[in-house]
């Protein structure tokens, strides 16, 4: 099948925005080249901190036409599915380690009218997820553990976002491989060499205000390793 890898986007995370100016943080990421929003869901269950619900999914769709990528570390995500997707989720990822039947998962999402991806921890194996990738619109590796913010990039995300890229190639499609944790001009980078097309970029994005120079470091970076990649 030919190749229709995705181009690469850059998705920064509110959840590291300041939450009391969401409105200023979404224009400049938007000037600064952001190709997505990406917004975390924690529920206290699947992941020890709470964060966005449908209502601050809605008050962003309000702001930006960007699509919005929204990560699911919740349990049950089947059954929120349809309210994150009606509040305006372009994207709804759910975690394989939270349901028992992901497959299903797929279908709900798929019902909404969403796009669907799967992100699995720093501890599962990529051949968990390996049989679902057919399905996908996102393949999503976490390189940090979920629910807490300004972790550190761990390497052993490298192996797995090459299997999903090569097995993405293989089948010919045209899902993204989103990087989600710790993403910096460095660890862009590598993740880009590595086959990412979707990088999740949280306090790389916001620190310091400069949202724009920032954004645009992330960028040259990205390019940098996609293009020691094709060599």
């Amino acid at each position: 099948m030919p190749n229709r890898r995705p181009g690469r986007r850059l998705a920064p995370s509110l959840l590291s925005a300041d939450f009391a100016d969401l409105a200023s943080a979404i224009r400049a990421a938007e000037a600064g080249g952001a190709g997505a929003f990406h917004l975390d869901v924690m529920d206290g269950h699947f992941v020890p901190n709470i964060s966005f619900g449908p209502a601050l999914v809605q008050a962003v769709r309000r702001r930006t036409q960007l699509p919005l990528d929204v990560h699911l570390m919740i349990s049950d995500p089947a059954r929120y599915a349809p309210a994150f997707r009606a509040a305006g989720g372009d994207t709804l990822v759910f975690h394989l380690e939270a349901t028992r039947d992901p497959t299903a998962t797929i279908d709900a999402v798929r019902a909404t009218g969403a796009a669907v991806g799967a992100a699995i921890r720093p501890d599962t194996p990529y051949s968990a997820l390996e049989p679902l990738v057919p399905y996908l619109d996102q393949v999503l590796v976490m390189s940090v553990h979920p629910g807490f913010s300004g972790q550190k990039f761990l390497p052993e995300a490298l192996p797995k976002l090459r299997a999903a890229r090569r097995q993405l190639d293989e089948i010919g499609s045209p899902a993204d491989v989103s990087i989600d944790g710790g993403v910096t001009v460095e660890t862009a980078s590598e993740a880009a060499a590595a086959g990412a097309t979707f990088f999740v970029c949280g306090n790389s994005t916001f620190v310091g205000g400069e949202v724009g120079a920032n954004l645009r470091r992330l960028r040259d970076a990205v390019e940098e390793g996609a293009a020691r990649a094709v060599r």
